[in-house]
């Protein structure tokens, strides 16, 4: 028998527990772990597995679009991108609004 401060690790059996007698063994039995078992893995452990997954950085990653996603990004990049002047910034400033629906002028 191990002392407290001993620690004696034991592969097979959850816990690392070792017995000394075989009686001891039996009444225990229900700790023994048999991995042949099929197991349901549920949301959190699915969660982790895909989030904790390890990943190479330095393989290349490739993105299809289709045609219309093509479109769209064209059209983003043209306006991050398009040339932006006083002018276009002053026009924009002082453009004319109105709310509500427009009145249009009485005609005698």
């Amino acid at each position: 028998m191990a002392d407290l401060k001993e620690e004696n690790k034991v592969s097979g059996v959850f816990g690392g527990v070792e017995f000394e007698s075989q009686e001891q063994a039996i009444e225990n039995a229900g700790t023994i772990r048999n991995e042949n078992l099929p197991v349901k893995r549920g949301f959190w452990s699915s969660f982790k597995a895909f989030w904790l997954q390890d990943i190479d950085w330095n393989k290349e990653i490739r993105v299809e679009l289709t045609p219309y996603q093509q479109k769209v990004e064209d059209e983003i990049n043209e306006f991050l991108h398009q040339e932006i002047t006083w002018g276009k910034i002053r026009d924009f400033l002082f453009q004319d609004v109105t709310f509500g629906k427009k009145q249009q002028p009485k005609q005698d």
